[in-house]
């Protein structure tokens, strides 16, 4: 049996610690609670295709190799995506056996043109996982992490979905204190190192992880500052989080950043799980188009970061974008679900340690196999076949004991579906699978008295696709694995009291901008529940026409509504629906609603048809 090891910050061997003197400094430094990117210089930055920054020119035999392969959003993706995410522009790709090959590939062609290769991630390793991952507390997806070689990620959002004492668990080891550890045979924790610079504790002041890891490149010392969003408060359950605090992130990376230039450290890599996005005409090693708010967040950087590889936004690209210098620096994300792998080459100066050159483009996790023609072999439409060769057996091995052991509840058959019910919004904000959940969750508590249910978007992780067939099955049949791709958080159903007043406030409170919202969400209503709203109108007195079974909304009347216990408690930034009363809890978890709605299938598609846009 494997026995939990006993890792402090000064018990790992691959890194460079940094003082203790270092940081009691750090924690007697300020950090404000407000957004330091929101003061950030504006300036002009330049696409690259691939990204490709030239800073200075080493003398000759002075310049250091260093290859960074990167990636973001793993969420636990073991199998291959599925339905429309199944492939990344026409080309179908992930699946962790895939990505472990690509990983290693590349790896081994960094090595082998005399580059020191470094695996990085930016958060969201785990959490919103499908069941083979979930079933075991996503011990398999660090296992197999640790496995393909990840050295270094700082947290996401996600890694707090069970709280930071499970977090820390996953960094050190240790079974589950509920369930234990699968076929008793111990969880020894992650092998590469997690990084919350802006995570710290409530009492002590301290990042409750390590902040950064330092390592060498070519004999030069490269920092790496790993941090989440700040808004991650408003984007995991409350409850696992009332002993930390998430600080500003610029503040953070440069108090962190000017600690390591002090020691010395001038080359920095910051893995930050915030991001941007792109056109919809880009590629995916490109960066038209770019918004987002990474780019103020770069803006206000100093200048020894000269790699900031993101996350949070699931979108790909490769840019060079401003700091606040003016200087340029490489900003990478390599999309969701171990789909893509950018390859970062850096050149260091070995007299000034500074970097000399970077240069990134992302790979694509490819595992399906072509036709003569160069198109994709397919069974059915986004089910395609997959490349044997293209598969790590290392990786296939631990994948396969978690998919045998979850398979007999993961292949059940729980109901069925009559088409593809798609997760993506129509322009109201509305899409036909939020629908469908919101239904199953009314169904599903219409013995409590529910009226109306409301259901928040990001907690719809996968499409149903009618043809998929994980277990076998005819067409058309769901399985709950599938189920719980759609669902996997394990949240609580609950029904409660709401005014009127109240439910109309939180739908104003979709809105960035009012009432404390830091991003625009569309939750997702019932049949019988509709309402307009116009986005020409100021904040706060957008929203109209509020109907129940056609009858006018009461502001003054009391309604019974059903919502997930993540919205009941303030989860994305909805904090008027914490002000309901009278909570009463539906037996099991939401995806047991959305699994007894599939039983009385078949379900069509969600109309889409509840919320209307007037402007």
């Amino acid at each position: 049996m494997n026995h939990p090891r006993s890792r402090g910050w000064a018990g790992k061997t691959r890194h460079l610690a940094i003082p203790a003197l270092a940081l009691a400094v750090a924690a007697t430094i300020p950090l404000s609670s407000g957004s330091g990117a929101s003061s950030a210089p504006a300036a002009a930055w330049t696409p690259l295709s691939p990204v490709s920054v030239n800073l200075a020119a080493a003398p000759e035999g002075q310049t250091a190799l260093g290859n960074l392969l990167a990636f973001n959003d793993f969420h636990g993706a073991i199998d291959p995506p599925t339905g429309s995410g199944a492939a990344v522009l026409g080309t179908p790709a992930g699946g962790v056996e895939y990505l472990a090959h690509w990983v290693k590939k590349l790896r081994a062609e960094g090595e082998a043109a005399g580059q020191k290769v470094i695996t990085v991630g930016a958060g969201d390793m785990i959490g919103a996982t499908p069941l083979v991952s979930a079933a075991f507390h996503d011990e398999p997806s660090i296992e197999l992490l640790s496995e393909l070689g990840l050295d270094v990620t700082s947290v996401g959002n996600h890694e707090f979905d069970e709280g930071v004492t499970e977090l820390k668990r996953m960094q050190h080891g240790g079974c589950h204190p509920v369930d234990g550890c699968f076929a008793g045979d111990g969880f020894d924790g992650a092998e590469f190192q997690y990084l919350a610079a802006n995570v710290t504790d409530k009492r002590t002041k301290l990042p409750i992880l390590p902040p950064v890891e330092v390592k060498l490149i070519g004999g030069v010392p490269v920092g790496f500052i790993g941090m989440t969003l700040e808004g991650t408060p408003s984007i995991v359950n409350p409850a696992g989080i009332t002993s930390v605090d998430f600080r500003d992130e610029v503040e953070t990376a440069n108090l962190w950043s000017g600690l390591l230039r002090l020691l010395g450290v001038k080359a920095q890599v910051l893995l930050l799980h915030e991001g941007g996005q792109q056109g919809p005409t880009g590629n995916v090693s490109t960066c038209d188009g770019f918004t987002g708010v990474i780019s103020p967040i770069v803006a206000g950087l100093r200048d020894e970061i000269g790699v900031v590889v993101s996350g949070h936004t699931h979108r790909f690209y490769t840019c060079s974008l401003p700091n606040k210098s003016g200087n340029p620096v490489v900003v990478t994300s390599a999309g969701t679900n171990g789909q893509l792998v950018t390859d970062i080459t850096v050149a260091l100066d070995k007299r000034t340690r500074t970097f000399t050159s970077i240069e990134a483009q992302n790979v694509i996790v490819e595992n399906g196999v072509r036709n003569a023609d160069g198109t994709w072999q397919t069974t059915a439409p986004n089910v395609f076949v997959r490349n044997p060769a293209l598969v790590d057996p290392a990786a296939k091995v631990i994948a396969d004991k978690y998919r045998t052991a979850v398979a007999p509840l993961a292949n059940r058959v729980v109901g069925s579906i009559a088409a593809d019910i798609v997760r993506d919004a129509k322009p109201s904000g509305e899409s036909p699978l939020g629908d469908v959940i919101a239904d199953a969750q009314l169904a599903y508590t219409a013995s409590a008295g529910a009226q109306l249910a409301l259901m928040n978007p990001g907690g719809i992780r996968a499409p149903l696709t009618y043809a998929n067939s994980p277990g076998g099955e005819p067409a058309g049949q769901v399985t709950y694995g599938e189920a719980f791709t759609v669902q996997p958080f394990n949240n609580l159903v609950t029904t409660y009291s709401l005014t009127g007043a109240q439910l109309k406030e939180t739908l104003e409170q979709q809105w960035a901008g009012y009432a404390g919202q830091t991003t625009t969400k569309f939750l997702q209503v019932s049949a019988g529940f509709t309402y307009s709203y116009n986005t020409t109108l100021p904040l706060g007195s957008r929203v109209s026409d509020l109907k129940l079974n056609g009858t006018a909304i009461d502001p003054a009347a009391t309604y019974l509504v059903t919502t997930n216990d993540f919205l009941a408690n303030g989860g994305d930034g909805f904090t008027t629906l914490t002000g309901g009363t009278g909570r009463v809890y539906a037996p099991g978890f939401d995806v047991d609603a959305l699994v007894a709605y599939l039983a009385a299938g078949p379900v069509q598609p969600g109309p889409a048809d509840r919320i209307t846009k007037l402007g």
